[in-house]
């Protein structure tokens, strides 16, 4: 038994049955040219063979107080129950894709069992074109949702000739250079937000003059709208893949980033939902988004240089256009601020930003306070190459994120090859009909192509 860390404790301390805390993952499949019938069947028995489970996938709370599992110390079983972990499950007909997410909302907003390690997987097939698909979950205290695509992509392979079946239950971690596995990212940061009571002279001076400027957009500038509410437990799930040519295209024309470009289909999304709705507000919606640290050459180190800045969607702009330019000029204004601080002072900057969200649960400061921000906006890379298991080819990475009393919607994206794959989260009572996010998605992103004549 051995104690958990200040911020593995908090995820369990926050967690309830409205608010599970878990991220997980939906990869789709397409069989290889061939494959008969069994071949899932076959699959499941190579994954279920899979035994050398790694200490991360053994791990649960331990059992205190009269052997109730709580938080405070860790437990690392010698052996678990693989048939309980994974699960064999099959679509009813005609197997759509709806269906499937339908599946993965209901299992998503299920809280994992602290008895057991926290973590599950699903096969499942039935799908009427053929695929199957891989959803696996973890509980956020055990990995954060970069490192888990990160994993999930290592037991993958770019060979579609390779038939090594490879889970990412077995995969052991990655070392950092001082040999040590690289930290979560809410790790990282809460590690150092103690720090933000503490910065340097220099970096008050910084930000002082950014917010004069207004280059720096601060927590609680945001306006209320349906998306910051107190939430219930229920989850509701939308996926769908783009091609990334086409978002290219838009950025050469307009001279944006990949970004800007995808928080600008988003903008105009939730705009066309929010008018949909009857509730846009009249001041910009504000997003969270994560944005990389690293320099080139770094890209291969462990560990997570991550920060947040918060980012205008200008939701009140009807023209695409203009919304797209001042999208990128708000997102170009708050990374410059935080390239002129020490990396740091970054992170506890950071800290600073996603803080307010532990605010949730005071009782009665979601009713009256106004939302540190509306939604959060993840970009997660992925591979540039296609990638195959067992010689399927992955034809969709869809991830699942958490959401939050004052946060009822999370949208995060994976490059996928020549993808851009969308995973949405929301509340089911909070945000209705969650999948017509995806049609105002693509609508968005046709207005930016004719806007900028591509």
């Amino acid at each position: 038994m051995q104690l958990m860390s200040p911020t593995d404790a908090i995820f369990f301390m926050g967690e309830s049955r409205e608010h599970p805390m878990h991220v997980g993952g939906l990869q789709l499949f397409e069989p290889p040219s061939g494959a008969g019938p069994e071949f899932v069947v076959d699959l499941y028995e190579q994954i279920a063979a899979q035994t050398d489970i790694q200490p991360t996938f053994r791990t649960h709370p331990a059992k205190i107080l009269g052997g109730v599992a709580g938080f405070g110390a860790w437990s690392v079983d010698d052996e678990i129950d693989l048939d309980y972990h994974l699960r064999r499950s099959a679509l009813p007909s005609p197997g759509r894709v709806r269906d499937l997410l339908e599946l993965i909302s209901r299992v998503h907003g299920t809280l994992l069992d602290r008895h057991r390690p926290l973590w599950e997987a699903y096969l499942i097939e039935g799908l009427q074109d053929g695929r199957f698909a891989f959803y696996t979950q973890i509980h956020h205290s055990l990995i954060d949702g970069v490192s888990a695509v990160k994993l999930a992509m290592r037991a993958l392979s770019d060979d579609p000739d390779d038939t090594t079946v490879r889970t990412p239950w077995t995969l052991p971690p990655r070392k950092s250079k001082a040999g040590r596995p690289a930290p979560a990212l809410l790790e990282t940061v809460s590690g150092t937000v103690g720090s933000v009571l503490g910065l340097a002279p220099s970096t008050l001076r910084i930000a002082n003059a950014a917010l004069r400027e207004q280059h720096l957009t601060m927590p609680f500038g945001a306006p209320k709208t349906m998306f910051n509410v107190k939430i219930g437990g229920a989850r509701r799930f939308a996926a769908q893949s783009w091609p990334l040519e086409r978002v290219k295209n838009v950025k050469a024309a307009a001279g944006v980033t990949v970004n800007d470009v995808v928080l600008g289909m988003c903008a105009g999304a939730l705009r066309a939902y929010l008018i949909e709705n009857d509730a846009l507000p009249d001041a910009p919606l504000i997003a969270m988004v994560p944005v990389n640290l690293r320099s080139e050459a770094e890209a291969n180190t462990g560990g997570n240089h991550v920060g947040s800045v918060l980012c205008n969607l200008g939701t009140d702009i009807e023209d695409p256009e203009r919304r797209l330019h001042t999208i990128a000029t708000s997102m170009r204004g708050n990374k410059k601020v935080l390239g002129d601080l020490p990396r740091l002072e970054v992170l506890a900057l950071s800290g600073l930003m996603i803080a307010p969200l532990g605010l949730g649960a005071v009782p009665g400061f979601v009713g009256t306070a106004p939302p540190p921000f509306n939604v959060v906006i993840s970009n997660v890379p992925g591979p540039r190459k296609p990638m195959y298991w067992n010689g399927a080819r992955m034809t969709g990475d869809y991830p699942a994120s958490i959401v939050m009393d004052n946060l009822a919607l999370n949208i995060t994206f994976v490059s996928n090859a020549d993808n851009l794959d969308f995973g949405l989260i929301g509340c089911r009572r909070s945000v209705p009909r969650l999948q017509r996010l995806l049609g105002h998605l693509e609508d968005a992103l046709a207005d930016l192509e004719r806007a900028f004549g591509v």
